[in-house]
């Protein structure tokens, strides 16, 4: 056999686990996810399994409770997206400057990204408790806070969550900020000091262009994540009260795992996909009109 062809058949021998492990562990399951998804499939039925077409997907837009899951997983998304933009961008300003000081509270800050999104939401149901919660039960003493707490209020529920979605990702954000900020070239920041650019026309004429791909990154990513957020509502509200934080997630796995409605469920996941998808292109259509402005200026 000639060398090129050991060398590639090692090659595809070499690829070939790692390739079987993605072929099962996720092409798979998506392949039958989007296969299941166009059939009446349920597991307390599976003898009547029927293929509807496109039934599944209607009845999203028809069914009074997933039409308010999809708006509630907007607003989580968008909300909570956004603190952590705003945050992340001032804590990653903040940490611009290489010191032993900025080194040490970079490391403090991204201790809440290390801890799992589920004890996170423990953590904060427990303070947040009205009756007992270290913050909860002063707030609802105060009055400033519902009598059941914030997590008990269908007007305070889903805010509160997103602060404590933003709690946890706002150093992810702010990390990805920095590393953005920290790959400036310095040379342009000193000339227009020079000039006598103030700090606002610095950040505003120079750095917030030159750091539009970190952006454009850190939205994608969080936007991704928080859309498809799941671990901190289980945990806290699992989508109460009166359906206030039932976000997409938590209503695909009540039809899936508590009715054993599979392909309903099924539908759910992938119309979360195509709403990801969607805002991802959309975010790259923003940063590229965002980047010819700039560099056209």
């Amino acid at each position: 056999m000639p060398y090129r062809s050991r060398q590639r058949l090692f090659l595809i021998l070499l690829g070939a686990p790692a390739l079987i492990y993605v072929l099962l562990v996720a092409v798979w399951p998506l392949a039958q996810g989007v296969f299941n998804s166009f059939y009446d499939y349920s597991l307390l039925r599976p003898a009547k399994t029927a293929f509807i077409g496109l039934d599944n997907y209607r009845a999203l837009f028809v069914n009074e409770e997933a039409r308010r899951s999809i708006v509630t997983t907007a607003i989580f998304t968008v909300f909570a997206v956004a603190i952590e933009f705003v945050l992340g961008l001032g804590l990653a300003l903040l940490l611009w400057r290489d010191s032993m000081f900025q080194r040490v509270c970079l490391a403090l800050l991204l201790i809440p990204v290390t801890i799992t999104p589920v004890v996170v939401g423990l953590v904060f149901r427990a303070l947040l408790a009205a009756d007992y919660g270290l913050l909860g039960y002063y707030l609802s003493a105060w009055g400033l806070s519902n009598p059941r707490g914030l997590l008990g209020s269908p007007s305070s529920a889903l805010p509160t969550l997103a602060f404590v979605d933003a709690w946890q990702w706002t150093p992810f954000m702010a990390l990805i900020l920095l590393a953005g900020l920290k790959s400036l070239p310095t040379d342009i920041l000193e000339a227009a000091e020079a000039d006598g650019a103030t700090p606002f026309q610095r950040f505003r004429l120079i750095v917030l262009p030159m750091l539009l791909p970190a952006i454009f990154l850190a939205l994608v990513l969080r936007t991704m994540d928080a859309f498809r957020v799941f671990d901190i509502v289980f945990s806290t509200t699992d989508g109460g009260p009166a359906d206030a934080t039932n976000v997409l997630m938590i209503y695909a796995v009540k039809q899936g795992l508590e009715f054993f409605n599979v392909g309903y469920a099924s539908a759910i996941s992938n119309m979360m996909m195509i709403c990801i998808a969607v805002f991802s292109l959309a975010f790259i259509a923003l940063i590229r009109r965002a980047d010819k402005r700039a560099n056209e200026l």
